[in-house]
């Protein structure tokens, strides 16, 4: 009897269930049948909103092809309204509903939705995927189409897809590709009723193939078929094919000398054109007014479903309530002493926390700006000081190098200020090298260097200091070392005038020895090992650890009797680590110090270093190319100096002041190179170089700043510049590199030559 009382129950259950989900089924019809007769009558609102009840009511009862199809129809809606995010998400939507159940003709129509719409976003790749996958679902079980839908319907689907794919394979430069789906597109047309939209599309399409394929006489023929086809439709697009299709033939026939077809061709596409332009007008005012009661539904939908998760959480708070004073009830003395005791507690630790957070944050921003300003400050103090600095220096090695008959005093005076300019530059490079690697920002570079020259110019740096301190420098370089390596010349030359300087402070009358050795040579890879001697007054053991930190001096006192920052050794240690190698210290107080240190490098065996100093204090340039330079240069000072080093070298050379001026020039005349100043009045540096590679992209462009090289680095190339000079500058860099980007902009007019 149980049994039977049971059985009845669940089967009246069943039954009632069964019921509601028929009638639920049937509003979905209604509302999927009226939603689409307000979307051919253009009511885009009421369209949407019926379609969006039916979307939700499919969802409640978990009927996943109800809910495809009112995804793909919402997707169609959004499409119309050129919504492409929110109509590829009702695809994907759609797409992942009817995999579920399996059914190819919905993961078909979702595929060619889906290709339709990057198709048109011009994202030919997705495309074409998406139609290929489409195509594929369309082809698989096509028996078990038929019994879903009848033929006519299917061939209408494999048309569309066939059709979108040639396109999508013409305007991607697949021609071949393209006929297959063509051909296979006329063998599906011909099995369905007469559409002569169909028929102008189909003809469009193989006409464009034909004129990829410069088949132009074919490509005529499909032209004016498409047009014989579509000339009765009204639809907009059809006006827009009629439009494409006698703008097509106008082009062919201008090609092939025919003006007064291809005039009458052009003015028909003139026609059509408006005609469409005006129908997309009325079509946009009607999409602009549905767009304003799509998002007032939407506002209403998401406001009642606000207010009934209001209801919803309400309830559930009540529930809660009820078993929390069930709860209270059964233990409420414990209850109410544990709740007042943590709440104490939990206050006094979150007034804790938020004064400790605020004040975490206070210090957070400070140190922030601190920071900020620390950086801009010295790169601010740098540019000031670099710019006078390059004027004394400059001017003073000019009257050193001029070998007038000054008198000893003059020329110890004037050595005298280039030391003193010479120490003021390497503290303020001391000071931005330390800034640069604490932010990381130094990258080493890979040039040609003669390890020779490079010393030689070290030691002459120091003739000054020498006589000041009555020392002496010597130099041994192992004779089977190569003449030219591979390395970054500034770094390896700022690790040894770190390390000699160093030793020169703390010797009087003695010697320091510079001595690079030979490890080992394999194949293009070389090992040396340098090593920097004195016999000054030497290190404590206990002074080994913190020697190489920043600001280190051996005493309190030592920065009176050997001043100096501290800086040296600690930016020669962290260059060295660079070089992917180590600094070893050996010393003894009273006996002196010696510093080594091995690097690996590559053997520059094309030997492309374009100048060598010969072991001398000259720069050899060669005197029979008189080559001319542009000298962008507001400061007076700088334009002395520069020109001055430029005539020195047997350049030619003409001066303006500001961007305005070195862009009318670059027009009226010939150069060999530009050396731009990047802080001018008027017109910029880069500025200036914008305008002139707008006309000229061959020419050399050196920009010549006092700034720090890193702020100017990341975007340098962007901006047109073809490398950058720090002033002040090295002479032997400086004529290094701009005769290497001569020779480099020379060699490639003269291939361009050869090959014309």
């Amino acid at each position: 009897m149980k049994t039977y009382l049971l059985t009845c129950f669940l089967s009246f259950a069943l039954v009632t269930f069964a019921q509601r989900d028929r009638e639920i089924i049937k509003e979905i019809d209604d509302l999927n049948s009226s939603a689409l007769k307000h979307y051919h009558n253009n009511k885009i609102a009421e369209s949407f909103d019926e379609f969006s009840q039916a979307k939700v009511l499919s969802d409640s009862i978990e009927d996943l092809y109800g809910s495809a199809v009112a995804n793909f129809n919402l997707g169609n809606i959004y499409g119309l309204m050129q919504n492409q995010e929110s109509a590829e998400a009702c695809y994907q939507a759609m797409l992942k509903v009817s995999k579920r159940i399996n059914d190819n003709s919905l993961i078909a129509k979702s595929y060619l939705s889906l290709g339709i719409l990057y198709k048109d976003k011009k994202g030919l790749d997705n495309a074409i995927s998406y139609l290929e996958r489409a195509l594929k679902h369309t082809s698989i079980n096509s028996n078990e189409l038929r019994n879903e839908f009848d033929k006519e319907e299917i061939q209408k689907v494999l048309f569309r897809i066939r059709m979108n794919l040639a396109q999508a394979y013409l305007d991607s430069n697949q021609f071949e590709k393209s006929l297959i789906p063509l051909l296979r597109a006329k063998n599906d047309f011909n099995e369905v009723d007469e559409d002569f939209y169909a028929l102008g599309y189909f003809n469009y399409v193989y006409g464009l193939y034909f004129l990829k394929q410069e088949l132009y006489n074919n490509a005529e023929l499909k032209l004016q078929k498409a047009i014989a086809s579509l000339e009765n439709n009204n639809g907009d697009k059809a006006l827009m094919l009629l439009s494409n299709s006698y703008r097509e033939l106008g082009k062919m026939y201008s090609k092939a000398g025919n003006s007064n077809e291809a005039y009458a061709n052009l003015l028909m596409h003139n026609t059509y054109r408006d005609k469409y332009i005006n129908a997309e007008r009325v079509k946009q005012d009607i999409i602009t007014k549905s767009k304003f009661l799509i998002e007032d539904y939407k506002f209403n939908a998401d406001f009642a479903d606000y207010k009934r998760l209001q209801q919803l959480e309400m309830t559930n708070e009540m529930k809660r309530i009820n078993i929390i004073i069930s709860v209270i009830l059964f233990l409420l003395f414990v209850s109410l002493v544990t709740l007042f005791v943590s709440y104490i507690s939990k206050r006094k630790l979150g007034n804790a926390l938020k004064v400790r957070n605020k004040e975490l944050q206070v210090a957070t921003i400070q140190a922030l700006k601190s920071s900020e300003l620390k950086s801009k400050f010295i790169s601010n103090v740098s540019h000031e000081l670099r710019t006078p600095l390059y004027g004394v220096v400059g001017i003073t090695s000019l009257l050193l190098n001029e070998k007038k008959n000054f008198s000893e005093r003059d020329t110890k005076y004037l050595k005298s200020l280039k030391y003193s300019g010479d120490y003021l530059l390497n503290l303020v490079n001391d000071i931005l090298q330390v800034n640069k690697m604490e932010a990381q920002k130094i990258e080493l570079k890979n040039v040609s260097v003669n390890l020779e020259s490079l010393t030689q110019r070290i030691v002459d740096s120091f003739d000054y200091r020498l006589q000041e301190t009555n020392n002496k420098i010597k130099v041994q370089i192992d004779n089977e070392i190569p003449d030219y390596i591979k390395c970054d010349n500034v770094r390896l030359s700022q690790v040894l005038i770190n390390l000699i300087g160093n030793s020169i402070k703390f010797t009087e009358s003695g010697t320091i020895d510079l001595r690079i050795k030979l490890l080992n040579i394999e194949g293009n890879n070389i090992a040396l090992r340098f090593e920097v001697e004195d016999n000054g007054i030497g290190i404590p053991k206990e002074k080994f650890k913190t020697i190489f930190d920043n600001f280190s001096q051996l005493s309190n006192e030592s920065n009176i009797n050997y001043p100096g920052t501290g800086l040296g050794l600690s930016i020669t240690k962290n260059i060295v680590q660079l070089f992917k190698s180590k600094i070893e210290l050996e010393s003894e107080v009273g006996k002196g110090t010696k510093f080594s240190f091995n690097v690996d490098f590559e053997i520059d065996k094309e030997n492309k270093a374009v100048l060598d100093l010969n072991k001398t204090k000259s720069i050899h340039v060669n005197s029979d190319k008189n080559y001319k330079v542009l000298i962008a240069e507001d400061n007076k000072i700088n334009q002395i100096v520069t020109k001055n080093l430029l005539l020195k070298q047997n350049y030619s050379y003409d001066i303006v002041s500001n961007g305005l001026e070195a862009v009318e020039m670059m027009k009226t005349n010939r150069f060999d190179l530009v050396l731009m100043d990047i802080n001018m009045p008027l017109m910029n540096g880069n500025e200036a170089t914008k305008a002139i590679r707008e006309f000229n992209n061959e020419i050399p462009i050196i920009a010549l700043t006092a700034a720090d090289i890193e702020e100017v680095r990341q975007d340098y190339k962007v901006i047109g510049y073809t490398d950058i000079i720090t002033k002040p500058f090295d002479n032997y860099e400086f004529f290094q590199t701009i005769d290497t980007h001569i020779q480099n902009a020379k060699s490639c007019e003269v291939n361009l030559v050869i090959a014309s």
